[in-house]
Order: C-alpha cells, then structure tokens, then sequence
C-alpha cells in the first residue's frame, strides 16, 4: 500500500510539473503583414494566424494575439517567456536565438523590388548599394542587408510598415523595396494594380530562401510547451486543415 502511494504522489508530481511548464495561455506576437497576418476590423487574421488558431484548438491552448511593429514583437519574443512569434523567416544568424515550432506560411521568396518604370539594371547586390532600399525594421531582409555592408540611414531606409515602404517607393523616396513577394503582389492587387506590371524582381534574395515562414517561441520558453505546439501543428497538417487554409487564402 504504502508502495502505492509513493508511485501515486509520483505521478501527480510528474503531472503537476508538465502543467506548470505547460500555461494554458501563450501571447501571440505578429506584424501587419497581408495576407499571413494582419488586422481586420479590430481582429487579427490571415493565413498563418488561422494556421495558429487551428493549432491551439489541437491542443486547448488560448493565445492573446498582439500586432505591432516588427522590431518590438522580435525583441518581445526574445526575451520573454511563453511569447509566440509568427510568421518569422528561419535564418542561420537566428537558429540559436528561438525556439522552432515549423512552418505556418506556403513558400515565399524575398527579393529586392523596383517599379518596372524605373527600368533598373542591377546585376548583383553590389550593385544594389548605389540605390536606396525600403525595408521593415529588423526583418530578415534587413538583417541579411545589413550582413552584407549595407548601412541603416545610407542604404537602408526602415520603416514600421510594408505599406509605407511601398508608398515610398512609389514616390521615389527609396529606389528599392526589400520585401516577400506574397506580400508586395498583395499590396499592389488592394490598390487594383497588376504586379507583374507595376513591380519588377530587381533581384532574388536567394540566400535568404524560398520556403516558409515560421512561428517559434524564445528561448525563455520551456521545451515541453513548445514540443506540443510542435507536436499541435503536425496535426493539424495531417489532417488536410493547413492545405486547406492554403486554398481558401491563395
């Protein structure tokens, strides 16, 4: 008997510690960033965020989503605990900075865009650095940029928002827009423009990739919480719910 209860008080122990490391809430953080992830009437929506919202049902878990400038959701994923981060681009310099989960976004590529006006010829990204470039603060294009010896307020000119990045191009204020082709052909169709008549791939940002983007937690974040979500997506992506939200939005 009293064998028993050792291995019963054992037990609870055990369930009583994955409960703790396993919060029944998570705070969501993205960027407006049409059509993965954006405000819509006072709601945040998109593919991605649906993909996100389809895996907490998987594992009844709620989020608090939170849109905001790019550079503040990355800082706040960080270096806090419990703080999911979507959709963000998977890159060697960020491998050992997060946490994971997989990938909620269909392949995307990155690329510097021009107006097919403008007739730019640029050959290489060494080319690149006579122009002056739009980016988002701290995405990924930026960071890559900045890796290869482009400078924040001489080429680099970064903005909160991929709207006023684009409105900037449009004015010739910037040269070049550092940007995921899904979300400038989006941007362009909202303002009934064509892309391929509008925009023209200057150039590929090809080490960057062409898969999708993901959502991962920091690394204040226990590893039993981010296996479920890990474990939660799986799922969801078995059962057809991910192709299925792929169609609907594309």
């Amino acid at each position: 008997m009293l064998q028993l209860l050792l291995r019963i008080g054992l037990l609870c122990l055990a369930v009583c510690a994955n409960a703790a490391a396993s919060p029944s809430s998570v705070t969501c953080v993205t960027e407006e960033n049409r059509p993965v992830n954006f405000l819509e009437n006072g709601k945040v929506t998109g593919f991605s965020t649906e993909v996100i919202e389809a895996v907490l049902r998987e594992i009844n878990v709620h989020c608090d989503f939170q849109v905001m400038p790019w550079a503040r959701a990355y800082t706040t994923a960080l270096h806090s605990e419990n703080v999911l981060i979507f959709s963000i681009l998977r890159t060697p310099e960020r491998e050992q900075l997060f946490k994971w989960v997989g990938v909620v976004s269909p392949p995307d590529s990155s690329y510097l865009f021009a107006l097919r006006e403008r007739n730019l010829k640029i050959g290489s990204l060494s080319d690149a650095l006579n122009y002056k470039i739009g980016t988002i603060n701290g995405d990924a294009r930026e960071q890559y940029l900045e890796s290869k010896g482009f400078v924040k307020g001489l080429q680099l000119h970064g903005n909160a928002l991929p709207r006023t990045t684009y409105e900037k191009l449009k004015l010739g204020r910037v040269d070049l827009w550092a940007m995921s082709e899904l979300v400038a052909q989006d941007l362009v169709r909202q303002e009934g423009g064509d892309p391929n008549h509008v925009l023209v791939r200057a150039l590929h940002l090809s080490e960057l990739g062409d898969g999708g983007s993901y959502m991962a937690f920091g690394p204040k974040t226990d590893e039993h919480l981010v296996e479920r979500f890990r474990k939660g997506l799986e799922t969801v992506k078995a059962r057809g719910t991910f192709a299925a939200l792929q169609k609907k939005w594309f």
